[in-house]
């Protein structure tokens, strides 16, 4: 080899931050959590960027025949007690038949999850709200009515947490797990007040999630 190449060679490779070091580096500084999470992507597919949500949402199905509901809580950081903000949260669930319905133009993952679903993301306090119709149980079948959480922080991959259910569905005792819940306990307890039905679940990010750091 000649003396300029291997000049020009040992030049290169000692600069800092070359391309191979950047990557190796980013691989140390992503964290991927939750294990396999097939549909989580659908996160993306909201119509307002995340850095435009706002902390509360109302689904499609709101203004529908049905049972309507305010659902909100507070995200905390993995400690249980300091609030999270810019956490988002997309949320999806089937209509009064207990199927997620479609009008024939879904893209993506809305061709599976329907058109019922909502993303919101955490104020300055780790604050959330929704506003839908209590869902129907799947047609035919013995699993209580239930509304899907997936959840993305900022330096995270996108993760389930436990679904929300409803305190008092008959169907819920068939809903068995000896897992630890994931986020919290997805239960909640609709009351009565205004006309509306309300409910509170808190969600500690992390709580029995695989691989997420302490």
């Amino acid at each position: 080899m000649k003396p300029w190449l291997m000049l020009l060679l040992t030049i290169f490779n000692s600069l800092p931050g070359c391309s191979q070091n950047n990557t190796a580096g980013n691989k140390k500084t992503s964290v991927h959590v939750g294990g396999r999470c097939e549909g989580c992507e659908a996160i993306y597919e909201s119509p307002v960027p995340f850095d435009q949500l706002n902390n509360v949402d109302t689904l499609p199905d709101f203004n529908d025949p049905g049972p309507k509901i305010e659902i909100s809580g507070v995200i905390y950081e993995r400690d249980g007690k300091t609030p999270a903000r810019d956490v988002v949260l997309y949320v999806y669930h089937t209509d009064q038949t207990g199927v997620y319905p479609t009008r024939g133009n879904e893209k993506g993952w809305a061709k599976r999850h329907g058109y019922i679903r909502g993303w919101v993301k955490t104020d300055q306090n780790g604050y959330y709200k929704f506003y839908t119709l209590v869902p129907a149980s799947y047609p035919n079948g013995k699993n209580p009515k239930h509304i899907h959480p997936t959840i993305k922080e900022k330096d995270k991959n996108e993760y389930w947490i436990d679904e929300y259910l409803f305190e008092g569905d008959p169907y819920l005792p068939f809903e068995k797990s000896d897992r630890p819940p994931r986020g919290s306990n997805g239960i909640i307890n609709p009351v009565m007040k205004d006309g509306m039905l309300r409910a509170i679940r808190n969600i500690t990010l992390g709580l029995n999630v695989p691989d997420y750091p302490n």
